[in-house]
């Protein structure tokens, strides 16, 4: 089958919630009708001992507090409305799409419809890390958007960390091919993002997601046209997590990074 004629679908491995929403609306604007498999959340229980486990419970315990003042404290919910509308981005769930719902990506429930879809692409956004064996069900291309600079700022809260450690000019967002390691892969497409002062950790990835909406449909295009052409990038790598609750008052404090 010849790229022009593939018309087997667009997969879209996902989470569920507002950002999601916003990239699945995106992308389909764009694309036309996607296939949607959402995996259930982790666990509040789940995450605290998987965090544990990396970083140690001081830590872990410490992100907990985070998160919690930042949902009571700093909802920001009149900034992120803002956002959307400046840049027409739609968080409403999306309608009119074929969902399947399944507890996680790395399920044999998610590996057996992968399967049985053989997608020409398989686009990931915000999921659990994908385990080997998702990753080799199908032959298509893995395709993830990371709010943030690759290798540079991987894993969780990037655009945050880019900020906070005084480096705005690796603030940005990555389209990248999937392997196994965390935001390892070769890049696709990468962009630099700027914010307003009144943005915050609270609103960082929904500017993000309007520069990365463009480059992540583009990414889809190509693989769908056998056209990609991923690249290394020499840059510094580290994986970084979310902030304690002291920490991130002290950057805020001190550098006025919130």
């Amino acid at each position: 089958m010849s790229a022009a004629n593939d018309t087997r679908p667009i997969v879209l491995l996902t989470a569920g919630g507002a950002l999601s929403n916003i990239v699945v609306n995106g992308l389909s604007a764009r694309l036309g009708p996607l296939t949607i498999i959402e995996e259930s959340p982790e666990t509040k229980g789940q995450v605290i001992r998987r965090r544990a486990h990396l970083q140690g419970w001081i830590t872990a315990l410490g992100q907990v507090g985070f998160g919690l003042a930042q949902r009571l404290l700093w909802p920001h919910t009149e900034r992120l409305a803002a956002i959307w509308k400046q840049h027409g981005l739609d968080p409403t769930p999306p309608s009119g799409l074929t969902v399947h719902r399944v507890p996680s990506v790395n399920a044999p429930e998610c590996r057996a419809l992968l399967a049985s879809l053989n997608p020409a692409v398989v686009a990931v956004y915000g999921t659990r890390i994908l385990k080997p064996a998702t990753i080799h069900t199908v032959a298509a291309p893995l395709i993830n958007y990371h709010a943030g600079i690759n290798p540079k700022y991987r894993g969780q809260h990037p655009g945050y960390w880019a900020l906070a450690e005084g480096d705005a000019e690796h603030a940005g967002v990555t389209i990248h091919l999937v392997d196994e390691g965390v935001d390892t892969g070769s890049v696709l497409y990468q962009t630099r993002v700027t914010f307003d002062p009144e943005d915050t950790i609270a609103s960082y990835q929904h500017v993000q997601a309007a520069h990365a909406l463009p480059l992540f449909a583009r990414a889809i295009e190509d693989a769908k046209a056998g056209r990609l052409s991923p690249r290394a990038v020499d840059l510094p790598s580290r994986q970084y997590f979310p902030p304690t609750l002291w920490g991130y008052l002290a950057t805020g404090i001190m550098r006025g990074v919130w």
